[in-house]
């Protein structure tokens, strides 16, 4: 009987250690995505649902500035956007992976700078990702491929930047589907002007020691191809990944990001690499 009992009990055990440890194994990190300039946080509805039905918690950080979050232009700056990443995951337990397409790439790595310790991967998406003491208007007017110049707007009485609406279609629906072209030029809004002409502080004890993965957007006239390639080359990143889409590949390719995104997420413990 006692045999049976010592039996039972070690039975017992190693199911409860095995139910935790699939627990533990289970356990995935949060994912923040950050839109960036002229969007609104819209633009995730195709990735959200299909990175939550794999079991992700999703978290969708709305910019202030915008018809989505309004906010008076004057007050809006770099610092807010950080700050509002930061107010939206501070609750979080573990440190997250925060995603950010575009000018985002500027916010997410004030944010890294800020607390390190929060993130445990930034991903850029097609986006910025400057070296200590650039701007957004730094990086973009060094862009000698991007598309974006004749169709961009400074309004600076009313402190906004603007996107001409002939423009909108070709930059961000380059190679899209005749129903999202038509429908894209409408999702394009007025963006705050000041974030974009503010440098970003980064130093190598802070950004530097966070790790960092690139998605490529192979068709990109916003952010071009060797944008990205010499950005990436000024500051090393851990992984590489290409997608062949425009500079939106939320609306043209979700299944492709959120694999992407996926792979990113699960090589983060393993530190390989990979283009």
């Amino acid at each position: 009987m006692k045999s049976l009992v010592r039996v039972a009990v070690a039975a017992i055990a190693l199911s409860t250690g095995l139910a935790c440890g699939n627990a533990n194994g289970a356990q995935k990190p949060t994912i923040a995505l950050v839109h960036g300039a002229w969007e609104e946080s819209n633009v995730w509805g195709n990735v959200r649902p299909k990175l939550e039905a794999d079991g992700y918690k999703v978290v969708v950080i709305s910019m202030p500035g915008r018809p989505s979050d309004p906010f008076p232009l004057n007050n809006v700056s770099l610092d807010l956007y950080r700050d509002t990443i930061l107010k939206s995951i501070h609750k979080e337990r573990r440190p997250v992976v925060l995603l950010g397409h575009s000018f985002a790439g500027m916010t997410i790595s004030a944010v890294a700078e800020a607390a390190p310790s929060k993130i445990k991967t930034l991903v850029y998406l097609a986006a910025y990702l400057p070296k200590d003491g650039q701007s957004l208007l730094d990086l973009g007017n060094s862009d000698k491929d991007s598309k974006i110049g004749p169709f961009l707007k400074i309004v600076k009485d009313q402190g906004i930047a603007v996107i001409d609406q002939s423009g909108r279609a070709d930059l961000f629906c380059n190679i899209c589907s005749p129903q999202l072209r038509a429908a894209v030029p409408n999702l394009i809004v007025d963006e705050p002007l000041v974030p974009l002409v503010t440098p970003v502080h980064l130093t190598a004890d802070r950004f530097g020691k966070v790790d960092k993965v690139y998605i490529h957007t192979a068709q990109d006239v916003v952010v071009s191809p060797s944008l990205q390639a010499s950005m990436v080359a000024a500051t090393p990143v851990r992984l590489e990944l290409t997608l062949d889409t425009g500079h939106t590949p939320f609306l043209t390719d979700p299944d492709g990001l959120v694999a992407a995104i996926e792979r990113a997420v699960k090589q983060v413990d393993v530190g390989s690499s990979a283009n």
